[in-house]
């Protein structure tokens, strides 16, 4: 399977797993922060917010030659207070919106699009492709806090 083709079966398939993932945890339990950490809902608006943020890094990364793409934190997002005010539903379904247009974006492109490349301050020179792995380990990460979270464990 070429790259380009995995990762966008990766972006079909991996948010699949949040239910599972919460699977016979009450709903309360999702707003509870957990050891003064982000409790699931957070975690999910993060993931919503940071969709947002990879889909404008992407259209950088194919409109401009190599561009500075500033790493990214949540504390200093101007928008993540908002983000972080919506319900776990509301969370969902924007992630689930984001997630479709980025798949969008992402879909059509031509192999050479792929090694377009997005310059990080610490990282250096990163493809699209490397970007997209980036994204989707990130994304892996905070599922597996999700379920830590969900279970009350830091």
């Amino acid at each position: 399977m070429e790259a380009s083709a995995a990762i966008l079966a990766r972006l079909r398939a991996q948010l699949s797993s949040l239910p599972a993932l919460l699977e016979g945890i009450p709903r309360r339990a999702y707003d509870t922060p957990v050891g003064g950490k982000w409790s699931v809902t957070d975690n999910v608006a993060h993931l919503a917010r940071y969709h947002e943020v990879t889909i404008e890094r992407v259209r950088l990364i194919l409109s401009l030659d190599q561009p500075t793409i500033d790493a990214y934190r949540a504390e200093a997002d101007p928008e993540w207070a908002a983000w972080r005010g919506v319900s776990f539903e509301e969370a969902v379904l924007r992630l689930h919106a984001a997630r479709d247009t980025l798949i969008g974006m992402l879909g059509g492109l031509a192999p050479a699009q792929w090694t377009r490349v997005g310059r990080h301050p610490r990282y250096g020179a990163i493809s699209l492709r490397g970007w997209m792995e980036f994204f989707l380990v990130h994304e892996g990460h905070h599922l597996y806090v999700i379920t830590k979270r969900a279970r009350g464990l830091e």
